[in-house]
């Protein structure tokens, strides 16, 4: 084509251009109207798999999730209907919401309430062995039926039986973390939490008449249980426990005992902080609490046939199950699959592996994946799932358990624990549109639920985010992002 000719064509193309603009300017018309959406979904007409390329392109072209490991899986809540899958094959680091799969036993296994204690009676002693319920005098979710019935025995001997139990942390723990709150020991009978809290008051200021010197009184700090007061020192000036103490902390452990240290403040504030565990303090803490002597007789060894066995119940499981997930309580977790063990196998053990190995053959049996399962709580990086595995699980816990009290016992948007700022309509009231569990682990922040869509639908979701350098805060705001506009379309 000639450059003579070229330009003449293009000539008469603006003229047309112009040509059309102008008769629609006189019959008043626009043409501003914007491009209609693609579908929410489509269908292969092969295969029938259902797909959602809009959010695949969304996914593609974002440059937080670019430059992390993404994986994603959603399904219709009520019918199981794969609805989109982005690597939801491969293999992620779950975090916390590994913590789904420990609901999903305990709901299976332990019924309306905690198994608490397991006793017998002979003559005038009472032997009795703990099942690993972690609410005897915990804080958060306390039980007394076990303290009371312990106390208000007619036996004149509390005989305490020691039962085999899993190591006090869990495969592949950070054994650096033993000082902070989120890490206590897991036992057979815990008590407290297997924690000790302390309650700082602010620094008193005394003036007693204008003008005249002001006096401050040091920062007093309650402890509890009582029995770690005398443990408790305050930091000298220039206190460091290490090189790389951790300066928003106020209360420190040594790592081998139980001795506390705490760096006064200007301000009160409230900390938690595991103890060392051990048979002996077991044994004092009962006996101290109790206001009755405990005596420890080793494994206990009931008489066939003479001896009856029973089982104390105590707290109902929803409380635990609501804090447990809610506030993404590790302790409660791990405790968890301990009391379901004491429903399978051999009861003379307390094990998580062999409650893992029952559930992945029964109540679990048939997921997309097997998973890596190691412990309750999601602390350990051994644990690997797969998107569509989780996004399974959600399916069989909507169908098996009633949606109201399923979303009642996880976080909700704008409501309870790691979900109180997100995933809501502002109000009054606020609404929330999900309900589900986080899990956060250095460079790891994951999330799954269920996303209310606008038109009532409800669907289950797993958002992993592995690999993840620097804050996530990025990578937060893209995950809610992305889903309000999966409610907006489904």
């Amino acid at each position: 084509m000639s450059p003579v000719f070229a330009a003449h064509c293009l000539v008469r193309r603006y003229a047309t251009l112009l040509a059309l603009l102008s008769l629609t300017t006189a019959c008043g018309q626009t043409t501003t109207s914007a491009p209609p959406l693609p579908p929410a979904t489509v269908t292969d007409s092969a295969t029938g798999k259902v797909d959602m390329p809009w959010l695949r392109q969304r996914l593609d072209s974002s440059w937080t999730f670019r430059r992390q490991q993404v994986g994603v899986a959603l399904a219709d809540a009520v019918t199981g209907q794969p609805l989109f899958g982005y690597n939801e094959a491969r293999y992620f680091t779950p975090a916390s919401t590994m913590k789904l799969l420990s609901l999903a036993g305990g709901l299976a296994l332990l019924g309306d309430s905690l198994p608490s204690l397991r006793y017998f009676s002979r003559g005038d002693t009472l032997f009795f062995q703990g099942t690993g319920d972690p609410t005897f005098l915990h804080g958060d979710v306390p039980s007394r039926r076990a303290y009371a019935f312990l106390a208000t025995r007619p036996e004149k001997v509390l005989a305490y039986c020691d039962i085999a139990c899993v190591p006090v942390y869990g495969p592949s723990w950070a054994w650096d973390d033993f000082g902070y709150y989120f890490q206590p020991e897991r036992t057979a009978f815990p008590m407290y939490g297997n924690t000790v809290r302390f309650y700082a008051a602010a620094p008193l200021v005394l003036r007693h008449a204008p003008g005249a010197a002001v006096r401050v009184l040091p920062q007093s700090v309650r402890v509890l249980p009582r029995s770690f007061a005398l443990l408790t020192e305050r930091a000298a000036a220039g206190f460091r426990l290490s090189p790389d103490q951790d300066d928003e902390m106020h209360v420190y452990r040594a790592p081998l005992e139980n001795r506390f240290t705490y760096v006064p403040t200007p301000k009160k504030w409230i900390d938690e902080v595991p103890y060392r565990t051990s048979r002996t303090l077991l044994l004092r803490l009962l006996g101290d609490t109790l206001r009755r002597a405990i005596v420890g007789v080793g494994p206990w060894h009931p008489h066939a046939g003479r001896d009856s066995i029973r089982t104390l119940h105590g707290l109902r499981t929803d409380s635990l199950y609501r804090r447990m997930l809610r506030v993404s309580d590790n302790f409660l977790a791990e405790q968890l699959l301990l009391m379901a063990s004491t429903r399978v196998g051999y009861r003379d053990s307390l094990s998580s592996d062999r409650i893992i190995r029952y559930l992945l053959k029964n109540q679990l049996k048939g997921l997309p994946d097997r998973p890596d399962w190691v412990d309750g709580s999601g602390l350990s990086r051994l644990n690997l799932l797969t998107p569509r595995t989780l996004t399974a699980v959600l399916v069989r816990l909507h169908q098996q358990v009633p949606e109201a009290r399923l979303l009642s016992l996880l976080a909700a948007g704008g409501g309870q624990g790691t979900l109180r700022r997100r995933y809501f309509e502002p109000g009054p009231p606020k609404m929330p549109w999900f309900w589900g569990k986080t899990g956060t682990l250095t460079h790891t922040c994951n999330l799954a639920g269920y996303v209310r869509c606008k038109s009532g639908r409800l669907v289950a979701v797993t958002f992993f985010n592995n690999g993840i350098p620097g804050d996530d805060q990025r990578t937060r705001n893209a995950m809610q992002w992305l889903l309000s506009e999966v409610r907006q379309r489904l």
